[in-house]
């Protein structure tokens, strides 16, 4: 087939035209990298699948690391060529490669679940979901399956050195997931819908008592309180207020709504 007669063919024709030409190319410029009569090729196929990882050649890493997994199954580094599949895909971090990752993070976890790197599978598992996060603002799916990674790494190895780390990125993942719930009460505050935004801030407090954007739950929630209820029993509004906000003044003293919290106390002293 010419160039002039694929370009000149009907487009659906012809986008499946140019995409076996890309495979055919591909194919053909693939070369053998064993060396003849080479003694351990699985090791020296794995060990070129290393020595491009580390340079962020994710591609032909990947390609090293795929030979092995498929033509040595009884290789001693299999399980770290799998590992190392996934790893690849990570380092990539597109959409769909995070996507790839974690279906070999899975797949290593299934056929490996006692290798001394089940951890590392486990964590980078659910770095995978972590690294498609959402902002706040939208759907929080992504955040919601890193949380239950995270839990099952919690359950499944408590003594991996890899804890500290893992609960770092887990107070991240619950910071976005609270920071979400925040965001919808902070928007009934706006709208002046006190019973909704008082809900959504007691949600908050209750499911992660350790939100590092607490000062301003402290605050929208005593604030919330103390105007909702002025209409039906404004002393009952003032009484659940006021614990908020002087926690808020106790735990956080230099918080963005210290001030406009020390002035809601002043006034209802005065009154």
């Amino acid at each position: 087939m010419t160039y002039w007669h694929l370009f000149h063919a009907p487009a659906l024709w012809r986008t499946a035209a140019i995409l076996a030409l890309a495979l055919t190319a591909a194919c053909g410029g693939k070369k053998s990298v064993l060396p003849a009569n080479n003694p351990q090729p699985d090791r020296f196929l794995f060990e070129r699948g290393e020595e491009a990882l580390k340079n962020k050649k994710w591609a032909d890493a990947r390609e090293y690391y795929r030979q092995v997994v498929d033509n040595y199954p009884q290789s001693p580094v299999r399980p770290d060529a799998k590992l190392g599949i996934g790893e690849t895909y990570l380092g990539e971090g597109s959409s769909e490669a995070l996507v790839l990752g974690a279906n070999e993070y899975r797949e290593f976890l299934t056929f490996y679940p006692t290798n001394p790197k089940a951890d590392v599978a486990q964590f980078h598992l659910a770095l995978c979901h972590q690294k498609q996060m959402r902002a706040a603002e939208r759907d929080q799916t992504e955040t919601k399956d890193a949380l239950k990674e995270y839990q099952v790494f919690f359950d499944r190895y408590p003594n991996s050195p890899l804890m500290p780390e893992v609960r770092t990125r887990w107070r991240e993942a619950r910071d976005r997931l609270s920071m979400a719930s925040y965001r919808v009460g902070l928007h009934y505050y706006k709208i002046r819908w006190w019973g909704g935004a008082v809900d959504r801030f007691r949600e908050v407090l209750k499911e992660d008592p350790e939100f590092t954007g607490l000062d301003g739950v402290y605050f929208h929630l005593a604030d919330s309180l103390l105007k909702g209820d002025g209409t039906a029993d404004k002393k009952r509004g003032k009484a659940e207020s006021l614990p908020y906000f002087e926690r808020l003044l106790s735990e956080f003293a230099q918080s963005e709504f210290a001030e406009e919290a020390r002035k809601r106390l002043q006034a209802m002293n005065a009154q």
